[in-house]
């Protein structure tokens, strides 16, 4: 399913009718949507409104009985978003006082990031009040303390961009503040729920004329209070927040070391059976289970996904479901790569085909063709047991200690794979010319390129995968349709004891029209995603990306 960012404009308002028709020809520009929400405001402000929603058809009016605060109101504006549709919300004060022309710089980012709160990091000029700066600085220090972290940069800016399920999933979850104690509560709660924030620069300039229902007495006790919450929440939240970690490439996270140790298990398996070997596992698995804490994690989050989808679906939970037989399930994968190419493991004893798996595959065919795996099971055993050749791009140079075991028990395992750092122009000529020499491509369609683009921007396109958005890379579906040759996708999953290989036709040629690409580009890229979260639910343990397949990388503040 494709991931449709439709952002709109949300204002709440009190009492701020005068001014509210210069907000509106400052956004009409942008020809967004806007949702504006009266928070009881008085009867000028209500005939001001009106008028406003009659003359521009884009403006969706709500109104609230009473007074309810900011908070609610806002709570109320992206409800109404939900239901018209709508992805993001862009809340906008009504007093004119944000840099509005900085919009799409918020939306850039947002689309970027689509779980994600996009704040304005506030750049005051002389018309700020010194007592209203200086409490800031008082918040800031309070939100430090509430996240163990300095990553938000400011909690109290109203000028951001609310991802609209995320933010309506934790409101009816948890009671949160529904005035001026609103705007800090929500971003300190979505960051303990996942979804962080980035900010971005942006002008802030105090009206001379404008209106403001900041209570000193009020006001300042609900901050206290929900800061007194907030802080007492954190408490028993000090591990998690403790463990986390700003997301990292998969291609730098450290390879597990203990070279010796890999020899070791090796040894025990070619002397004593896979038996002794499997024995042996349960300690090894289980001091790197406890040690690796960034591994755990992501796998405690595949499986919390898996169960999740499943559940929806009316499906069984796997037997011994849970991240340590995750990991064990990747142990024994390791000695499948190397019992493969060492000619241990054998159709029918230990591989079967799926139905229709060999038809797909028809080696017998002449031509050349692109087999598009992923990190789901352990595609290297077809790659071992083919008759056809079959050339491998690898993306990355992080496990050398595995492929120097692999080299060192398998010699040929290292035949025919290519690695790259990106895939080019270059790369492109020389698949071609093995495809129509007949030999075959494999490349996995699940990791994004090791390097961003100049600029640090990531060549990916974002597709729903487990419930939630994902970054899928461009470079695999755009080479395959350069390369204009039959593509399968291909899985080798562990069912029943057996390594069972699944194929199925993918495109024969893959076309990407160069007027519609981008669009042809997220359909296929949705319908990758789509055919791997099948077949993940369907092994589940099977699934080798440790680490959060949701994120890009490095996610820092953008500045």
């Amino acid at each position: 399913m494709s991931i449709t960012f439709a952002p709109c404009i949300l204002i709440p308002c009190y009492n701020h009718g005068a001014m509210m028709a210069g907000v509106l020809a400052r956004l009409s520009g942008f020809q967004l949507p806007c949702i504006i929400v009266d928070d009881g405001s008085d009867s000028a402000t209500r005939e001001a409104l009106d008028a406003l929603a009659a003359d521009n058809e884009h403006v969706t009016l709500v109104r609230l009985p009473e007074n309810a605060g900011k908070g609610a109101a806002v709570i109320r504006g992206l409800e109404e978003a939900q239901r018209a549709g709508f992805s993001h919300a862009v809340q906008v004060d009504a007093d004119g006082q944000h840099a509005i022309e900085d919009i799409p710089r918020l939306l850039a980012l947002a689309e970027k990031h689509p779980d994600t709160l996009i704040s304005g990091r506030p750049v005051y000029d002389d018309s700020v009040p010194r007592s209203r700066l200086y409490g800031r600085y008082v918040t800031h220090v309070w939100v430090w303390i509430e996240t163990l972290s300095l990553q938000l940069k400011d909690s109290m800016c109203g000028f951001r961009v609310y991802p609209v399920e995320p933010t309506l999933k934790l409101a009816r979850r948890v009671p949160l503040g529904k005035r001026m104690d609103f705007d800090t509560e929500v971003m300190v709660r979505l960051y303990w729920q996942g979804n962080t924030s980035y900010f971005v620069p942006t002008r802030v300039t105090y009206p001379e004329d404008g209106l403001s229902h900041f209570d000193a007495l009020k006001d300042n006790l609900r901050i206290s209070w929900m800061h007194t919450r907030l802080f007492f929440g954190m408490l028993p939240r000090i591990p998690s927040l403790l463990m986390r970690r700003r997301t990292q490439h998969w291609a730098k996270q450290p390879e597990a070391k203990g070279l010796w140790g890999m020899r070791l298990m090796i040894w025990v398996w070619k002397t004593f059976g896979r038996g002794a070997f499997s024995l042996l596992l349960w300690p090894v698995i289980a001091v790197f289970w406890l040690t690796a804490s960034a591994p755990r994690r992501a796998s405690q989050q595949w499986i919390d996904r898996v169960k999740r989808e499943l559940a929806t679906r009316n499906l069984p939970q796997p037997a011994r479901f849970n991240s340590f037989h995750h990991f064990m399930g990747f142990g024994h994968a390791i000695l499948d790569k190397i019992a493969s190419w060492r000619g241990e493991l054998k159709p029918g004893r230990d591989i079967v085909f799926a139905p229709g798996a060999q038809d797909a595959l028809d080696m017998s065919a002449p031509k050349g063709k692109l087999l598009l795996a992923s990190h789901l099971g352990d595609v290297e055993a077809c790659r071992a047991l083919s008759t056809r050749t079959i050339n491998a791009l690898v993306f990355n140079e992080n496990a050398q200690r595995f492929k120097q075991v692999m080299e060192e028990n398998a010699p040929q395992s290292g035949i025919n794979l290519i690695s790259v750092t990106d895939v080019g122009p270059d790369t492109a000529m020389l698949l071609k010319e093995k495809l129509d020499q007949g030999e075959w491509v494999a490349i996995v369609g699940d990791r994004i390129a090791v390097n961003p683009q100049r600029g640090g921007d990531w060549r990916v396109i974002w597709s729903e995968f487990m419930g939630s958005p994902a970054p899928f890379p461009q470079g695999p579906f755009i080479l395959a349709s350069v390369l204009k040759c039959p593509v399968l996708m291909i899985f080798a999953l562990k069912q029943q004891g057996k390594l069972h290989v699944h194929c199925e036709p993918f495109a024969d040629p893959l076309v990407l029209p160069r007027g519609e690409r981008q669009q042809a580009l997220q359909n296929t890229v949705d319908r990758y995603a789509q055919r791997l979260e099948h077949y993940a639910l369907s092994s589940p343990l099977d699934w080798f990306n440790f680490f959060d397949f949701w994120q890009l990388p490095d996610a820092t503040e953008k500045e």
